[in-house]
C-alpha cells in the first residue's frame, strides 16, 4: 500500500469525546516508572504534533471529509482552540478523514503539510491567543510540492504518488520535507524555495512468504541532531515484525542503517541531551485483521530498543519530546497523552 494516510487509517474505530483539560501540575515530576496522562481530547483524527513557544502544543486535525481540516493551539493544561481552519481533507477507502499530515514551528511560524492538495502551508501565529478567531486556510500562503515529486523521475521504484507527511529544519535553515508516498526526502531552500531530491529510501527483501518479493520502505519521520539526520520508517505489506529500521543521512543525503529491529514506526524526535525516541504505531496480524488496538509504544532509540510506555498507546501517529516529557497524538482516540519518566 503507497498511500501512507490509508496505511494509518485502515482498520481503526474512531472515538471522538468532548474536550477537557487536566491541570498543569506534574510539570517538574520526574519519576522513575512513567507518569501517563490524558492530555487533551475531543480532536478529530490528529496526526501531527509540534511545540510552539510558551509549551504551546500545536496539533493537526481531519474532519469527516470536504474542507474540515484544521490546526489547533493546545494550552498548557490541555484546552484546546482551533487556530487555522477549512484544510482541505478527504475520506479513505475505510470511510475514514485524512489530510492535513505533520507541522514544524519556528520563529512564530507554523509550516504545515497537506497530502490532498500538496502544499506546503506557511502561517504565522505568533499573535494567535485563546478565543482568537481561527485563520481561514485558504488565506495563506503556501507553495505547491506535489508536481515536482510526480514530474521527478526516481527510476524503476517511482511509485508515481506523492504524500507530503512530516519535515524538519536542516542545514542552512532548508526545510527537509518527507514524502510518504514517494519514499524521498525533498529539500526546500530557505534562500528561493527551489526544490530538490535529497535522498529517496529503496525497497527491502520481503523476509515472509505473504506478499510481494519486496515491500516498500516508507519514510515518515524525520529530525536533524546538527550532524545527521535520522529517519523512521514503516515497512509496507504484509508489515512485518522487526523490519522497521531508522535511517542515517549525512549532509549531502548519503543513507545508512543507523538502527534495526523496529516495527511498524511513524514518528521519531529528539529529547534530552539529543536523545532519539521512535513511535510504533501497532503491531499488524492477518489472522486478526490488521492493526492492532493498544499495541503502541514510546521507545528508546540509542542502540536499544528500551521501551518507556506500551500498551497504553492506541495507534499513535506522532511524538513530540521536551526533554523528559513525550506528547503522543492517538489517531484512534482523539486525544494527546503526556508521558513523563
Amino acid at each position: 500500500m503507497k498511500n501512507f494516510s490509508l496505511l494509518l487509517l485502515m482498520a481503526l474505530v474512531m472515538t471522538i469525546t468532548s474536550c477537557h483539560y487536566l491541570d498543569d501540575i506534574f510539570d517538574e515530576v520526574e519519576p522513575t516508572k512513567p507518569l501517563v496522562q490524558t492530555y487533551a481530547t475531543g480532536l478529530s483524527a490528529p496526526i501531527g504534533l509540534v511545540m510552539g513557544d510558551q509549551n504551546r502544543l500545536w496539533v493537526s486535525e481531519n474532519g469527516p471529509g470536504a474542507f474540515d481540516g484544521q490546526v489547533s493551539m493546545i494550552m498548557p493544561g490541555g484546552m484546546v482552540y482551533p487556530a487555522i481552519v477549512g484544510f482541505p481533507t478527504y475520506i479513505n477507502p475505510e470511510g475514514l478523514p485524512g489530510g492535513v499530515n505533520h507541522l514544524a514551528y519556528k520563529n512564530g511560524m507554523l509550516y504545515i503539510l497537506s497530502e490532498v492538495d500538496g502544499r506546503l502551508y506557511m502561517a504565522d501565529v505568533s499573535k494567535f491567543r485563546p478565543g482568537s478567531t481561527p485563520v481561514q486556510a485558504s488565506e495563506l500562503a503556501y507553495h505547491e510540492i506535489r508536481s515536482f515529486i510526480l514530474d521527478y523521475d526516481f527510476g524503476p521504484l517511482d511509485t508515481n504518488e506523492s504524500n507530503l507527511y512530516n519535515l524538519t529544519f536542516g542545514p542552512g535553515g532548508d526545510l527537509f520535507i518527507v514524502d510518504a508516498a514517494a519514499n524521498a526526502i525533498i529539500r526546500r531552500d530557505a534562500g528561493d524555495a527551489s526544490l530538490s531530491v535529497f535522498a529517496f529510501i529503496p525497497d527491502i527483501p520481503n523476509p515472509t512468504p505473504v506478499g510481494p518479493p519486496t515491500i516498500d520502505v516508507v519514510p515518515n519521520g524525520i529530525v536533524w541532531d546538527g550532524e545527521r539526520f535520522l529517519i523512521s520508517t514503516l515497512i509496507g505489506f504484509p508489515f512485518p515484525a522487526g523490519e522497521s529500521r531508522i535511517y542515517e543521512l549525512d549532509h549531502d543525503g548519503n543513507i545508512s542503517v543507523y538502527q534495526e529491529g523496529f516495527t511498524s514506526l511513524v514518528d521519531i524526535a529528539l529529547g534530552h541531551d539529543q536523545l532519539p525516541m521512535v513511535l510504533q504505531f501497532s503491531e499488524f496480524s492477518l489472522a486478526n485483521g490488521g492493526f492492532q488496538p493498544m499495541q503502541g509504544k514510546v521507545i528508546i532509540a540509542n542502540g536499544t530498543t528500551q521501551t518507556i510506555l506500551k500498551d497504553k498507546l492506541n495507534m499513535p501517529t506522532s511524538l513530540e519530546l521536551d526533554g523528559r516529557k513525550a506528547y503522543v497524538t492517538s489517531l484512534a482516540d482523539g486525544t494527546v497523552t503526556r508521558i513523563i519518566w
